[in-house]
């Protein structure tokens, strides 16, 4: 059995394997990289990577649950620091902008990789995500309390496609003016879910 890694050391070190293998499987495909190849990257042996995953399955993942679990996280304590609907659903996306620009790779391997996992670990992540999204949902309905629920839900997503699409390409914009961007589109994606007053 897999134990948790409890000392600062042992948390490190996991975080450096799943580091790597973030930015190998997004490079080249979950089947097509080795738990040597894993170590190597990570600054470990192949073998040791045993003391932290069962296998690399469990790599695979303790990856796409982290993808999640931080979204989820973050878009909590967005909504939490906030003063309105209007601060919370500011502060989500600037969250959001900002994970998808620090975690490219996180991003790929779980476009690539989530619909191979077992159906209890799928289940699992789609239970997130949705939890993750409805943060969105219900902060964008507190702000137009007339938006159609469907609506909200479709561009919800729509923003979140919008967004992690910097997943998928190299841009030649600063990092600060592409946020911007991002940012600047993902509140007209979701403007555009609240009807027009006749």
């Amino acid at each position: 059995m897999i134990t948790v890694a409890t000392t600062a050391r042992g948390r490190r070190r996991r975080a450096q394997i799943l580091a790597a293998a973030a930015e190998l499987v997004a490079a080249r495909g979950f089947h097509a990289v080795g738990i040597s190849e894993i170590g190597a990257a990570a600054g470990v042996t192949g073998s040791a990577i045993y003391r932290h995953f069962a296998s690399k399955q469990a790599i695979l993942v303790a990856l796409l649950e982290r993808v999640v679990d931080d979204l989820l996280q973050g878009a909590r304590d967005a909504v939490a620091g906030a003063g309105t609907p209007a601060d919370a659903l500011d502060r989500l996306v600037d969250a959001h902008v900002d994970f998808a620009l620090r975690d490219r790779a996180l991003i790929r391997v779980y476009d690539q990789e989530a619909d191979h996992l077992p159906e209890p670990d799928r289940r699992r992540l789609r239970r997130t995500q949705r939890a993750y999204a409805n943060e969105w949902i219900t902060t964008l309905s507190a702000l137009h309390p007339g938006v159609d629920p469907e609506a909200a839900r479709a561009a919800v997503h729509a923003t979140f496609g919008l967004v992690n699409s910097v997943a998928d390409y190299h841009s030649e914009l600063a990092r600060e003016a592409l946020r911007d961007l991002l940012a600047a589109m993902s509140r007209a994606a979701l403007a555009a879910a609240v009807p027009v007053p006749a």
